[in-house]
Order: C-alpha cells, then structure tokens, then sequence
C-alpha cells in the first residue's frame, strides 16, 4: 500500500532547530501558564504572540522574531535563560534549549559511539529477576534487555525499537492502558536524547519512517516537548497475566553516551509483583 502524501516535520539538517523550538514552546504556552492577563474577546494566535514572548523575556520584538525565523544564531545565556522563565521550562528542556543555541552558533558537535553495551551493564540487566531490565540508544532501539522483559513483550511486532512497537503496533493501544502518556513520553524522551544531532542519519530515517505512518507521532514530534524521565506509574495490560501496574525508573550510562537502563518494578506483595514473578518464570522454565 503506498504511503499516502502528508507535509512530513522539518528533520534534515539543523538549519533552524532553535527557531522551531522556541515557536512550538511559545505556541504551547498559555497567557495563563505565563502569568499574564488575558484581555477581553478571543486570541488568534495559539499560546502567547511574539510580542508577549519578548516582554517577558526583556528583548525587543524584532530581535525575538529574528530568533525564530533563525536569523538570529547567537542569544546569550541570559537571553536564553529569560526565554525558559517565559515559557516555564524545566532544567530538561532549558539544557535542551542551550544545546541547540549551541548548535546554531556551530559550537556543538556530538561524537557518535558504537551500540555496543559494556559486558558489565549486560550482566547487571540479566541479574535482575522479576524486573524489567533493558537498555537503549537515543533511537530507542532496544540494545539488550532481561529475561523478564523478553516474557513482558512476548508476541509484540516492532519490539526491537521503542518508538515502532508505540507507534506501528496497533496492539499498543491495548497493551499501554495510558497510551497517549506512554507515546508522548517516547517521542519527547528521543527529541532529548538526539538534541541538535538530527543530522544523523539513522535518526533522520526513523522519523522520517514513523512521520510517514503515524498522524500521532507527527503530531507529537512537531510539539517538541522535552522528557528524559517517564512518568513514574505505568499501567499495561498483559495477554497472558493481565493488568500491571509498575514503576519506572531511569539511568543514564558513563561512558556510553545515549544509552540508558530503563528499569520497572512492581509494588512487593500486590498482583502486578505476582504476575511479574509468573513472566520471569516462563523464560526459566
């Protein structure tokens, strides 16, 4: 079936990342989020005008509209600082905002490293029992994972990449009880890990590919949200042992930049530790 014609997001090259972000961000922030008044009748421009960004800020208009349109590659920290004040910014999405001024200034370079997991994090994720262990690059391919985690996605299409089983799996939907947390968290989590570095090939051709199947995750990638931690609760159903709820948490990897270890337990004594317990032995058995 031929893919249908759709206007795919801007991923090629870095030409005006910064641009792009601080209009997504602007467009995303309320008058009320920004603590200003909202003034009688209805607003054409989605979140704040250009001229409200700039009050808040304290630049002038034609120098913020120079930053957007990407005619402008050099804002100081202070500049850049005011701006993740003016849209509420977490320290995530601020150190993402400097990576790409950075970017813009062709002062930032990431060095590429090989998928390659250390023989100590591969012994430390298949010594978890009844937890889910793996380990992924900033494309969210999943590079190594545990036995418990491997019963977990049993029979799941497209398993080998995070991003793929949210978003080409129609079985996700039922899997991920919160599938629209589950799939902004995914595509805001690689906007974080890739920053400026959409260059890459391997990460232009995934976005591109999910750009070309997916409305969801054009629409996700175009918001240009900024997430490297998932929510802390997850809920999934399960075809074999039914509903779990887990926890999640996340480890950055020294010396295998991008890569990090998702790890998800559940809560000792309740059905979800018992049903995990039941998948791991499975693999065991």
């Amino acid at each position: 079936m031929p893919y249908l014609a759709v206007e795919l997001p801007t991923v090629s090259g870095v030409e005006n990342l910064l641009g792009e972000f601080l209009r997504a961000r602007r467009q995303a922030t309320t008058v009320e989020r920004a603590g200003l008044l909202r003034g009688a009748g209805s607003r054409r421009t989605p979140g704040l005008r250009r001229d409200e960004v700039a009050m808040l800020a304290g630049v002038s208009v034609d120098y913020y509209m120079r930053l957007e349109q990407g005619r402008e590659r050099s804002p100081s920290d202070a500049v850049l600082n005011a701006l993740a004040g003016a849209f509420g910014l977490d320290y995530e999405a601020t150190g993402h905002l400097h990576e790409l001024a950075r970017s813009a200034r062709g002062s930032f370079r990431r060095t590429h490293v090989a998928d390659r997991v250390s023989p100590s994090v591969l012994r430390l994720v298949n010594n978890w029992e009844n937890v889910l262990a793996f380990v992924v690059n900033r494309r969210l391919d999943v590079l190594v994972q545990n036995a418990a985690t491997a019963a977990f996605i049993e029979g799941l299409s497209d398993s080998d990449n995070l991003l793929r089983l949210t978003f080409l799996n129609p079985a996700s939907h039922e899997f991920f009880l919160d599938w629209e947390q589950e799939a902004r968290f995914k595509v805001a989590h690689m906007r974080a890990a890739v920053g400026a570095d959409l260059d890459d090939p391997s990460v232009l051709t995934l976005v591109e590919e999910l750009s070309r199947a997916s409305e969801d995750f054009r629409r996700m990638w175009e918001s240009h949200d900024i997430q490297v931690k998932p929510h802390e609760i997850g809920r999934y159903h399960h075809h074999r042992v039914g509903d779990l709820t887990l926890w999640h948490a996340t480890f950055s990897i020294d010396g295998a930049p991008g890569q990090r270890l998702f790890v998800a337990h559940a809560e000792p004594g309740t059905p979800s530790d018992d049903a995990l317990a039941r998948l791991s032995a499975t693999q065991l058995s």
